[in-house]
């Protein structure tokens, strides 16, 4: 990868676009550090760190948008409602059969589906910006690290000012999740890949050097009260985690099962056709992180619903029910653990048909060696999709329950966000970035047919 950025920055043209994407992330960095007024950030701070942990709906929000969910800044919804459009967009392609005719239509039904999106996700940028707004009004008494009471999240007087303060409030947050959008739309026209996915790393980077940071201070603390460095060991520990995890999502990110294919001859005329040999690549993790977010998404639930509920009495059912959906139980992240692996087989059932694969096959004189064609074939690539899936839905579960058990291993590590999605993220987004600057690389120094 280094190799690959090094030839790239010696190329004008592409080092322009790798310039122009940088600027935009600066911009992105520099947007997430401009607060909201009318807002108390020391008491968003406190009541994130209180519930924004474990790896949670609200851990997540709050690292890919790089911490400035907590801090309450423009850019505190990022691109948050996008990636929600994007997906309930492709889950109603594959579900209403006007965006199904319209996804095949080529550029143009590309385009609709696109303004679509985005008309969806201005949408679901004023849902959410009236959520978080709602959060941050019942926000009340929040307790500091010490115990300490240190007042409520909105700085304003009821009336007037209240009714102008939560226009300003949530029309900024739009806004900003709006102006992030446009950002990841120029990178991806005049920058280096795909630009949401660049957004989308650059928040979730922001928060290593904070990791890196509670790591040196937990160790310089532990040597200090004579626990005998205890958290050095900890920290090396978790580094070489880090690093084989890395590893290993980049192995299972690029492994694939090949289904062998061989066409038939034809003769026309004096000429023969076909006979030649490929295959049909199906990659083990197919889904990405979409079922982990689903997974967590539907989780997060019990505790969303807690938010704007007071606290009921300990002993009820109510209460239990909760209790039972910490994300500190045994109970969550076995239930967690599974269904990544339902949402997994059916992300994957959505989007891989073996009946039109088969077809297409029968259609072009093409065909599974010792399968006939027809319902015999669709049925071995379902068997082979099912054992695939399989593998990458286990695989996903694991790294998504990855925070949970560092939590319970040690309270003091349920702040880390490196782990688990955000680290399955970051890899996926590198590796695409590097794929496009090789192929802009390709088609820069390519020879051509005259040489």
């Amino acid at each position: 990868m280094f190799h690959t950025l090094k030839k790239a920055w010696g190329v004008p043209e592409i080092r322009k676009k790798i310039l122009y994407t940088l600027l935009m992330i600066i911009l992105f960095r520099f947007g997430c550090a401009v607060t909201v007024p009318f807002i108390n950030t020391e008491v968003v701070r406190a009541w994130m760190e209180n519930n924004a942990k474990d790896g949670g709906i609200l851990d997540y929000l709050n690292t890919i948008t790089g911490n400035a969910l907590e801090k309450a800044t423009v850019f505190s919804l990022s691109i948050t409602p996008f990636i929600n459009a994007s997906i309930i967009m492709q889950l109603l392609t594959y579900a209403l059969p006007p965006l199904e005719r319209m996804r095949d239509e080529g550029e143009e039904g590309r385009k609709k589906i696109e303004k679509i999106t985005a008309f969806v996700a201005m949408v679901l940028a004023v849902f959410m910006s009236f959520a978080y707004y709602l959060t941050l009004k019942h926000t009340n008494g929040v307790e500091d690290k010490d115990g300490n009471v240190i007042g409520n999240a909105l700085k304003y007087k009821t009336g007037g000012e209240g009714v102008f303060a939560a226009f300003v409030i949530i029309a900024l947050f739009v806004a900003g999740a709006l102006i992030v959008v446009w950002m990841g739309n120029r990178v991806s026209d005049k920058g280096i890949g795909n630009g949401i996915s660049i957004i989308l790393f650059a928040g979730i980077a922001a928060r290593f050097p904070n990791d890196a940071a509670l790591l040196i201070r937990l160790t310089r603390d532990s040597i200090k009260t004579g626990q005998n460095g205890k958290y050095l060991w900890i920290s090396l520990a978790y580094l070489a985690f880090i690093i084989f995890e890395i590893g290993f999502i980049v192995f299972m990110n690029e492994a694939e099962r090949r289904i062998p294919i061989q066409y038939a001859k034809r003769v026309v005329g004096r000429k023969q056709y076909g006979g030649q040999k490929t295959h049909i690549p199906i990659k083990v993790i197919m889904s990405g992180v979409m079922p982990i977010i689903f997974a967590m998404s539907f989780m997060s639930l019990p505790s969303a619903i807690q938010m704007f509920k007071q606290n009921p009495h300990d002993g009820s059912f109510y209460s239990k029910f909760c209790d039972f959906f910490s994300t500190r139980g045994w109970g969550y992240a076995v239930i967690y653990f599974l269904l990544v692996i339902a949402f997994n087989y059916f992300y994957v059932s959505i989007q891989y048909n073996p009946i039109e694969i088969a077809n297409n096959l029968r259609q072009s004189n093409g065909g599974i060696p010792g399968i006939r064609p027809g319902k015999p074939t669709s049925d071995y690539i379902q068997r082979v999709l099912n054992k695939i899936s399989l593998v990458g839905a286990i695989f996903l579960g694991f790294i998504a329950v990855i925070p949970i058990f560092m939590a319970m291993a040690d309270h003091e590590l349920q702040q880390l966000s490196m782990g688990g999605t955000t680290i399955l993220i970051a890899v996926s987004v590198a590796l695409e970035t590097t794929r496009t600057l090789e192929s802009h690389l390709m088609m820069r120094h390519h020879k051509g047919f005259l040489q």
